[in-house]
């Protein structure tokens, strides 16, 4: 069983900056890709960040440049660093793992590639 908890939500203006942090209390943490997604009522949720297990990452287009991806297997907690806040980044951010061998083709920032996740933090404006 994997347990993800967020934190670092909170409100920003534009130009702001947040970091989001992800605390696993799993075993299997270091085999894991971690990702980052968010969500905003009444649309479907989308794919913001990911980092595999050799730290290669990957972003969507609308964040590359302004988010960074990270991870701390010592600590079993990986973070997204959010800088140049703009208002289309409110959303509920949700961290998630996945062990699934479906990433390379699927998509690294596909939800449904990934089998746990955390309850949530807003973003606000």
């Amino acid at each position: 069983h994997v347990q993800l908890v967020e934190s670092g939500g909170g409100s920003v203006q534009a130009g702001g900056s947040l970091r989001l942090s992800c605390a696993a209390r799993t075993g299997t943490f270091r085999s894991a890709c971690m990702g980052w997604f968010r969500q905003v009522p009444g649309k479907e949720r989308e794919g913001v960040a990911a980092i595999e297990s050799d730290f290669s990452t990957y972003y969507s287009d609308s964040v590359k440049g302004r988010f960074t991806i990270s991870r701390d297997n010592n600590k079993s907690t990986f973070y997204l660093q959010m800088n140049n806040l703009q208002p289309e980044d409110t959303a509920m951010y949700y961290c998630a793992a996945s062990h699934s061998p479906l990433l390379p083709m699927k998509g690294y920032l596909a939800p449904k590639e990934y089998n746990y996740w955390g309850q949530g933090t807003q973003v606000t404006f």
